[in-house]
């Protein structure tokens, strides 16, 4: 005690001893001085003897125990409510720090003095000698009440440290005791009984005291059952310490705290049943005072036997906090929940259902929030339901449907199924949907003021009434306003349209008015031209039937280019759309368009040039070709059969990605997208299998890698060099026709100088001369002006100007020219033939059956041999050698 605090307590004691021993004259005033002087003695030893016992105290658990006490011992309550205004006064007093232990103090100085008080205690022991005499009593000593439970059925995990001492025998680091406790006579059990409430409170009393969290110190020299029994209502006392403290921490997150305040519910309930047994305690006492029948005394065993259900509740209790710690949100309700369905024990499972119903509350309104109007309320990131953080990557592909909002699994309660989360999930993200993306946010306003219904734990067949009914609205809603307001299905219809190429005659027509401008550089080419004739194709089709906001989104554009590319190499057409048609139609999927367009719009090219070219021929063997049958007949009749296997090659395959691929995958969208409960993820879904259907089966794959490194040639690269061959192959029956009008020439020219001679011809023949008539150039130019004029394209100008070119250019005589072009139509024709067996090879081992039909439509007369992978790969290793 500090000096200034010893000098304050001096003179009050002083000034209050004065009052009772008061100096009136001389002649009493040794007198009056002598017993003021051992009156203040004995205030300081009591003082000293009681003061420091009880630090610590709660000043409202004292102000509750003296009324109970007063209407006990005196029956009147009017004396209870005096002393209950006189307590409300003192706590006003702004003087007093200790109110707590005064008010206490002055409790134990009016309990009057029993047989055990006036008792003459003995001289203390020596500390050797105490040790020698005290009974040493720990945990061990008897079969723990924990052991005994878990025996019983109940398990727990992790338990906390029951350290149970004797009275009078400190371990190290507890207070010694004072000296009165070191008596040899052990306190008897009606002294027991009355300091058990306040241990059961978790508060030090005369015969128990908590030496630390975890352990408590029992009285000395008692018999061993009842130290068992005090061991057993030990339990209770230090569980319920720790889990009061544990109750007025702090925990960040609404679902942690509803179980704190849940547990402290519990803890209430507990210190009711404290103060019944109080009640029946001194009940008890009283009777024995005056010597009623026995078996009303309350006993220790009975006691164990009352606090039983709060021990185990206790126990629970303090498990579910030990395991709280690492656990948040639904895995918070998920441990409680397992209590109330794995535990066969009824008390361990209705305890664990009343504490679920505290504990779901926040979790209920959040859910409650996002079922509703599509709003996360989590601030705590407690909810199944989480926000990843936004991409600050700028090229990043993602959209506020798949990316704004994610669902979390470890997070679901065990008190909702997968499916029903997952309905949960879908409802709260549509509403957020339709009120930030699709501008529909008063809908969403009315749904929620309509529908919106409490939700609370244990009704769990309203619940899933609730999420079935919400997510139908919901669904439907969205559904509705993708296919109404935003028009998706016409969408979709304009781009299998458009860039799939199932409008045949706007193809047609567009691919015949840009076959002039696209023969030409990349670089000569303008963005301006190819729209119009984009707009010429579409008003020379049915194209032009069409909205007007699907027309406005198709575009022509051309591609990065590249050296010596052509326009054909860098032309395509793009279909923009806007949010929140670009949900389902992402990046991604225009990508996959735009390259099963590049590769139809290639193959229709192919198509485009080999009928003309088969045209060209079918009306020249008529005229031109005629006249040198003699001479290449045979040459044109091998170039027209191989003319016919590339375009039956061409037909089959465009037949297979048109009909077999997209016409089946399309089926398939429509009837998964047309559902009357289809969701937007449905949809996606769908929609996204479409697209991996047409570029797998479209023989659009990538390449792969096969197990000794190598990577295997895909179809793609196959069929590019197959189209690559086959206009090669054009170009180089191009040139035996220009070869072809220019033989045909020299023929006639050479019947005309010998078969007329009026003068009109020979003026025709000087005029001839003039112009170097012996050159056969000449006249394969207006036979090729000529061919043009009958074929009406100027592909085969250009084409017949070019094999002219080369055979003046190289100077060479007719049978090197005609060799040359013999080997390069042998050569290509071969080369054709080689790349279409290899992949008819591929095909055959395709475990995908259309990939199969596919190989059998193009051979179906059997006049190719397919070629396998591991014959070509020993034929070019043979090769190489």
């Amino acid at each position: 005690m500090s000096g200034a605090g010893s000098s304050r307590i001096e003179v009050g004691l002083s000034s209050l001893v004065g009052t009772f021993f008061p100096v009136t004259d001389k002649s009493n005033a040794r007198n009056a001085n002598q017993k003021q002087t051992e009156a203040l003695e004995l205030a300081k030893s009591i003082l000293s003897e009681y003061g420091d016992s009880y630090e610590g105290l709660d000043l409202q658990s004292v102000g509750e125990s003296i009324p109970k006490k007063i209407r006990w011992e005196y029956d009147d309550p009017d004396k209870a409510e005096q002393f209950s205004n006189l307590f409300s006064r003192l706590l006003t007093l702004p003087i007093l720090n200790r109110k707590a232990e005064l008010v206490h103090l002055l409790n134990q100085l009016s309990n009057p003095p029993n047989a055990e008080a006036t008792k003459e205690y003995p001289k203390s022991p020596s500390p050797a000698e105490a040790a020698n005499e005290r009974i040493s009593v720990d945990r061990h000593a008897f079969p723990s009440p924990l052991a005994q439970a878990n025996s019983n059925g109940f398990h727990l995990k992790k338990k906390p440290d029951l350290e149970v001492g004797s009275r009078g025998s400190p371990t190290e680091g507890n207070t010694p005791l004072p000296n009165h406790f070191h008596h040899s006579e052990p306190p008897s059990e009606s002294a027991l009984l009355r300091d058990l409430p306040f241990t059961l409170q978790g508060f030090s009393s005369t015969n128990f005291q908590f030496s630390n969290e975890t352990s408590i110190l029992l009285p000395s020299n008692l018999s061993l059952p009842l130290t068992s029994l005090l061991h057993t209502l030990a339990e209770p006392s230090l569980l319920y310490r720790s889990l009061s403290e544990w109750a007025q921490s702090k925990d960040e997150g609404l679902i942690g705290q509803s179980l704190r305040a849940a547990v402290s519910v519990e803890l209430r309930s507990y210190l009711g049943l404290i103060a019944s047994l109080e009640g029946e305690i001194r009940r008890s006492l009283s009777s024995a005072a005056q010597s009623q029948a026995r078996k009303t005394i309350v006993t220790l065993k009975r006691c164990v036997i009352w606090t039983r259900d709060a021990t185990l509740g206790l126990r629970l209790m303090s498990l579910l906090a030990e395991e709280s710690k690492s656990k948040k949100g639904g895995q918070l309700i998920t441990l409680i929940h397992s209590f109330a369905t794995s535990y066969g024990d009824p008390f361990v499972s209705t305890f664990a259902e009343r504490l679920l119903t505290h504990l779901t509350k926040p979790f209920y309104n959040m859910l409650r929030q996002w079922i509703y109007d599509g709003d996360l309320l989590d601030p705590y990131l407690e909810f199944f339901v989480i926000k990843p953080p936004e991409d600050t990557n700028p090229r990043s592909t993602s959209n506020v449907w798949e990316n704004k909002y994610a669902l979390e699994k470890s997070l679901v309660p065990s008190i909702i199924t997968d499916e029903l989360a997952q309905k949960v999930f879908l409802i709260g993200k549509s509403l957020n949907f339709i009120r930030y993306s699709c501008s529909d946010s008063a809908w969403v306003e009315a749904y929620s003021k309509n529908a919106s219904k409490e939700l609370n734990y244990g009704d769990t067949a309203h619940l899933e009434a609730s999420i079935d009914e919400a997510y139908k609205t919901t669904m439907a809603r969205l559904t509705n306003l993708m296919v109404e307001k935003f028009k998706f299905f016409d969408h979709l219809e304009a781009l299998k349209k458009y860039l799939l190429l199932g409008q045949g005659d706007f193809v047609a027509l567009l691919m015949e008015s840009l076959a002039v401008h696209l023969d030409r550089p990349a670089g000569s080419q303008y963005r301006h031209t190819l729209t119009a004739q984009l707009d010429h194709a579409i008003r020379g089709s049915n194209a032009q039937y069409d909205s007007s906001d699907v027309l406005r989104r198709l575009d022509a554009r051309l591609l990065e280019m590249s050296h010596g590319e052509i326009g054909w190499d860098v032309f395509t057409l793009e279909y923009k759309v806007d949010a929140p048609v670009d949900v389902v139609i992402t990046p991604w999927a225009n990508k996959q368009y735009l390259t099963v367009f590049n590769f139809l719009w290639r193959i229709k090219r192919v198509e485009f040039a080999l009928g003309l070219t088969w045209r060209r021929l079918m009306t020249g063997a008529r005229g031109i070709l005629a006249s040198v049958s003699d001479k290449l007949g045979s040459d044109w009749k091998t170039a027209r059969c191989a003319i016919a296997e590339m375009t039956h090659f061409i037909n089959q395959l465009q037949y297979y990605i048109l009909f077999e691929v997209i016409e089946a995958s399309w089926d398939q969208l429509q009837s998964s997208i047309r559902k009357p409960d289809c969701t937007l993820d449905e949809i996606i879904a769908a929609h996204t299998q479409f697209l991996k259907s047409i570029t797998h089966k479209g023989l659009l794959g990538a390449s792969r890698s096969t197990a000794t490194g190598t990577r295997e040639e895909s179809f793609m690269s196959q069929l590019h060099y197959i189209l690559k061959t086959m206009l090669a192959f054009r170009d180089a029956v191009d040139g035996l026709y220009s070869f072809s009008v220019a033989d045909s020439f020299r023929a006639q020219t050479a019947v005309s100088h010998a078969g007329t001679k009026s003068s009109h011809q020979q003026r025709n023949y000087s005029d001839m001369d003039d112009m170097d008539t012996d050159s056969p150039l000449v006249g394969a130019r207006q036979y090729s002006r000529k061919a043009e004029r009958e074929t009406d394209s100027p592909i085969f100008g250009t084409a017949a100007r070019a094999g002219l070119s080369m055979i003046a250019g190289s100077g060479a005589d007719d049978a090197q020219i005609l060799m040359s072009l013999r080997k390069r139509l042998s050569e290509l024709s071969i080369e054709f033939r080689t790349r279409l067996t290899g992949l008819l090879g591929d095909l055959l081992v395709q475990p995908d059956p259309d990939l199969k039909f596919l190989g059998v439509v193009m051979n179906f007369n059997e006049v190719y041999k397919p070629v396998m992978k591991r014959k070509r790969r020993r034929d070019g290793d043979a090769k190489s050698v």
